[in-house]
C-alpha cells in the first residue's frame, strides 16, 4: 500500500494483533477500519466506539492541508479535528475505510488521552508503544 500523503510504500507494523500500515518516510500512520478502536479498547479504553462515531460525525474541519485519497478505495477523505482537538487533523475515509494521521499526530492524540485518562499499567504500555513508535518527527 501505498502513503497517502507522500505515495511512498508503507510498511505494517504489529502490536498485539493489530496491524498498521506506517509509512517511514513521512511517519504516517492508516488505521484500517477497526484497527483504532481495537487500539483504544486494548488501552483500557471503553468508550473508544463512542469516540470514533463523534470523530465520524464531525463536521468538515477547514484546512490549508492539501485533502487525501483514501488508500483503500481512492476516494477524497474529510478532514476531521477529534473532540475540537487543536493539533490532530485526521483525514477520514467517507467509505469508512480507515483514518490517516499524519507524522506526529498519533503522538500527539496519545498525549492527549494520558493527560485526560488516569493510565494502568497496561496502559501506560500501550501509549508508551504508540509514543514510541509514531512521535513526532525531530524538529
Amino acid at each position: 500500500m501505498n502513503c497517502p500523503a507522500c505515495r511512498h510504500p508503507m510498511m505494517v507494523v504489529e502490536y498485539q494483533q493489530i496491524e498498521l500500515d506506517y509509512c517511514p518516510h513521512c511517519r504516517g500512520v492508516w488505521f484500517d477500519q477497526g484497527e483504532l478502536e481495537l487500539a483504544l479498547l486494548t488501552a483500557g479504553i471503553g468508550d473508544a466506539a463512542r469516540l470514533l462515531q463523534d470523530t465520524l460525525r464531525t463536521p468538515a474541519a477547514g484546512s490549508k492541508e492539501l485533502p487525501r485519497k483514501c488508500p483503500i478505495c481512492g476516494k477524497k477523505m474529510q478532514k476531521s479535528r477529534p473532540g475540537g482537538s487543536g493539533g490532530v487533523l485526521l483525514d477520514v475515509c467517507g467509505q469508512g475505510d480507515g483514518l490517516w494521521f499524519d507524522g506526529g499526530e498519533v503522538d500527539h492524540l496519545v498525549k492527549i488521552l494520558t493527560e485526560q485518562l488516569p493510565a494502568s499499567a497496561a496502559q501506560r504500555r500501550v501509549f508508551s508503544f504508540m509514543q514510541n513508535v509514531f512521535q513526532s518527527p525531530a524538529r
